[in-house]
């Protein structure tokens, strides 16, 4: 049992919770015992049993002055030390309201923490009641809960401040409830377990030990109700006694019988402590669900000696926090074997269903009588326990007289050993001890028809396979064993075999005319089992008529040449059903080389031959369908090489020197829909633009040719590439089929020197100008084709002499390893290195480029002349 400190106390209410110690002086535990030079000071009066207690000394007395100082400076240490604490974890969390203010308002921290302050006036409270405000409403997870408790503790603290300055708030005052407020009388943890123990074994049944458990320890811990549950030899259960519940409810659960599912019965079978949140979330039925549909229970077995006697329910009324402090499980467990050695010492049977009188279990005489009247091996078991009262083993008392031992060992050697010691292999792999400890325990009956035994024969482990039975009478187990015959273990194999792999097995006496077809042969000619086999010579008429040369062949084979013979067939069944069958036979000679008899066997293989058929389907559909993606792929790239030439010659317009480079994918089957295009228009403005349609194949391909040549036409209207962009978005999704696409546009005025441009989702131009490069500032822009109408933004950007724009898609520059940005920052160092001429510098940047995601390459650089 749990033993708690004097100064620690449980509500009534709810579960356990210490109280804040008493400040004035420190107090010694419960079960400490003072050594005799050793004084004890007690505030308020208070006197524990074995321990010596100062009266309160005159104020003028000199010891008394030197204890009160002494006293003084102890409680003065301990706030500053709560304190420093307190300031430490105001100080963190502060900080962390500064860092989501950092986060929300895009400022920095010195801002922040002005803003922080700020606030704080403004509402009317402290930055630490503010930072956790701002730390839950970004949380709202469980920490959040451990804030809640500090800024408890604070308010505590300032509580306590002001009620040492003579303030409302001081301890003592009629309007306060002191620090928990129980009374200072409240029986401590060890006193209420040993009044729950004495009531317990002084009450003269059952009902009588729920009352007192509920009366003195469990109400203590919050509970409501609890109920006492005896476990049954067949695994039932019987409300013992219960407290706390209604008489109508104790009458209704009386009885649960086996294999019912409880929440009492998940304790019985798990053997360990369940904790239910709420017995309507479980969705196990249970005694007083109505009472308390919300309420947190748990089970706990109750058992001695590794045998489970009964289950201690208890329920609370309301939710409960989980995981339980260990403090209250240990309680929790020691009322359960309290409830354990009652059950176990009450004289009167508890009463089954229909209040009959349980019937008694049978002693190990008559349990080894009944044991000797089985035609099978059984043996009888008694637990040992060890010196803690565990089990530890079971002590074979008595062995059947049919018992047959798996390793050829008499009865004698094996009765009144050890479990363990007859046969140390139980407890592996069969997990046949296991099993006789659970049904030890739960007394639920275990059966299996297949278990392999092992036993020890020297040195060289044997395995037999067996039907095991095992079950508990009163304290003892009988464990029953039926080692298989071999012969009838490899008839159910062939058994299972052949219905598993649907083969039917005949056989054909020709002397005698009979024929022996087992069941799955009358299931595969779709024949009931009261019919007549059908002879191989009559097989022709129930065989397919293209297959009757086939048949004809195996037939000959086999009764003319006498030797083994396998064809495949179409068996027509007298359902109408038509089966693709494989027969297979040998003939059976006697010594003088004259047929005496045919053997063989039908195997039904329509499942392997139509999946044949489908597969040889599918292979002729995936071949045309490569086909069919090889001629897309090559017309897409010859459309795509048509329009977009890998290589291109240097273009002067307008006073501009314009270079472009396309690098197609690396692999043929990624044929893109990039695109770049440069025109001077009728206006004399030059035309600049790249794009990059989603996708790959021939849709790409034909989808980068219309909204080519729909920007060339639109731009020709004069425009500017804000509006060339909106009508070039209507275009991607009136006009097509499913295309989005990101695209970049420019028109360079030769007059003013001036380049407008506009962007759809696409990379922003990199300027190179004075040694330096950097991106143009984003405007924005949606990809194209992605909604009915977007907005679009426009820039302006006056061109200065020897400044080189430099316009590409996002295959340049794309990696998988890292993000947008790192890739761009890597394009600008790489674009900052001059080079000769504009086409050297382009021929740089595609040599460098470090991308991997095997796109289309698209670059176009400007230099003004």
């Amino acid at each position: 049992m749990d033993t708690q400190r004097p100064d620690e106390s449980v509500r009534q209410d709810g579960p356990p919770r210490a109280v804040p110690e008493r400040e004035p002086l420190p107090v010694a535990s419960a079960g400490d015992t003072p050594a005799p030079d050793t004084v004890t000071v007690v505030p308020n009066g208070e006197r524990r049993d074995g321990e010596r207690q100062w009266e309160t000394p005159p104020r003028n007395g000199t010891d008394a002055a030197g204890l009160g100082r002494l006293a003084a400076t102890v409680e003065r240490l301990r706030r500053e030390v709560r304190r420093a604490h307190a300031a430490a974890e105001g100080r963190a969390l502060i900080e962390m309201a500064k860092g989501i203010l950092v986060e929300r308002l895009g400022c920095g921290p010195a801002q922040a923490a002005r803003q922080l302050t700020v606030l704080a006036e403004q509402a009317d409270t402290s930055q630490l009641e503010l930072a956790v405000d701002l730390i839950n409403q970004a949380a709202r997870d469980r920490l959040t809960e451990a804030a809640h408790e500090f800024v408890a503790r604070a308010r505590e603290e300032a509580r306590a401040r002001a009620a040492e300055s003579g303030g409302p708030g001081r301890p003592g005052n009629s309007g306060n409830s002191g620090n928990s407020g129980e009374d200072e009388a409240t029986p401590s943890l060890p006193v209420r377990l040993r009044t729950a123990e004495s009531g317990a074994l002084a009450a003269d049944d059952t009902q009588a030990v729920a009352e007192s458990l509920l009366e003195h320890a469990l109400t203590p811990l919050g509970a409501m109700a609890v109920a006492v549950w005896a476990a049954g030899t067949d695994s039932s259960l019987t409300l013992a006694g219960c407290a706390g519940f209604a008489p109508e409810e104790a009458a209704r659960w009386h009885y649960v019988p086996p294999g019912v599912a409880t929440l009492a019965r998940r304790a019985l079978t798990e053997r360990r402590a369940v904790w239910f949140p709420s017995p309507a979330e479980s969705g196990l039925p249970t005694l007083g669900r109505r009472q308390a549909p919300e309420g947190c229970r748990v089970t706990v077995p109750a058992g001695t000696g590794g045998r489970v006697l009964g289950v201690l329910e208890i329920c609370w009324p309301g939710a409960l926090e989980q995981p339980q402090p260990p403090q209250v499980q240990r309680q929790i467990e020691a009322l359960a074997e309290l409830c354990a050695h009652t059950l176990d010492a009450l004289p009167e049977e508890i009463e089954g269903p229909r209040h009959s009188p349980r019937p008694r279990p049978p002693g190990l005489s008559e349990l080894a009588d009944f044991a000797d009247g089985l035609l099978d091996p059984a043996l009888v078991l008694v637990p040992q326990l060890d010196a803690d009262g565990r089990l530890a083993d079971f002590r074979i008392h008595h062995v059947s007289s049919h018992f047959v031992d798996p390793a050829g060992r008499p009865r004698s050697s094996v009765t009144g050993t050890l479990l363990l010691e007859a046969y140390p292999l139980a407890i592996g792999e069969s997990g046949l001890f296991e099993r006789i400890e659970h049904v030890h325990a739960t007394g639920e009956p275990f059966r299996a028809e297949r278990m392999v035994l092992r036993a020890m024969v020297g040195q060289v482990p044997l395995s037999v396979e067996a039907g095991v039975s095992v079950s508990r009478h009163g304290d003892s187990v009988l464990l029953i064993w039926r080692v298989q015959d071999e012969a009838a273990r490899l008839a159910r194999v062939l058994q299972h075999a052949q219905r598993l792999g649907r083969i039917g097995g005949f056989e054909e006496n020709l002397a005698t005319g009979e024929i022996i077809w087992n069941s799955q042969l009358f299931a595969l000619h779709g024949l009931p089992p009261t019919a007549a086999p059908i002879p191989l010579e009559q097989l022709p008429v129930h065989t397919h008529p293209d297959d009757e040369a086939v048949i004809g062949r195996f037939l000959r084979t086999l009764f003319h040449h006498r030797r083994p013979a396998s064809e495949a067939f179409r068996l027509r069944r007298a359902d109408g059903i038509v089966r693709h069958i494989r027969v297979i036979a040998e003939p059976d000679l006697d010594a003088e080389g004259r047929l005496v008899a045919v053997r063989g066997a039908y195997q039904d293989v329509s499942a392997q031959h139509w999946t044949e058929v489908a597969l040889g389907a599918t292979r002729d559909q995936l071949a045309q369908s490569e086909q069919e993606a090889v001629e897309r792929d090559r017309m897409a790239l010859q459309l795509q090489r048509a329009i977009m030439p890998p290589a291109r010659g240097p273009i002067e317009a307008e006073g501009l020197h314009i270079a472009v480079r396309y690098r197609p994918a690396e692999k043929d089957h990624l044929v893109g829909g990039d695109w770049y295009d440069a025109v001077v228009l009728p206006s004399r403005q030059v035309l600049l633009s790249v794009g990059d349609v989603a996708g790959h194949g021939i849709d790409a391909a034909t989808g980068m040719v219309v909204l080519r040549n729909a920007l060339r036409g639109l731009a020709t209207t004069g425009a500017g590439p804000a509006q060339l962009m909106s009508w070039l978005n209507t275009v991607a999704h009136h006009l097509t089929e499913n295309v989005t696409a990101t695209a970049v546009c420019g028109l360079y005025d030769p007059g003013t020197r001036t380049l407008r441009w506009a962007r759809a989702g696409h990379p922003p131009p990199v300027l190179v100008r004075g040694g330096r490069a950097a991106a143009l500032p984003l405007v924005g822009g949606l990809l194209l084709g992605a909604v009915p109408d977007a907005d679009y933004e426009e820039e302006r950007l006056e061109l200065e002499s020897g400044d080189v724009l430099l316009m590409y898609t996002d295959g340049l520059i794309e990696r998988r390893d890292s993000s947008l940005q790192e890739a761009l920052d890597r394009l600008l160092a790489i674009a900052r290195e001059s080079g000769e001429t504009l086409d050297q510098r382009l021929d740089r940047m595609l040599t460098y480029s470090n991308s991997d995601t095997d796109d289309d390459t698209c670059l176009v650089g400007v230099r003004m002349s």
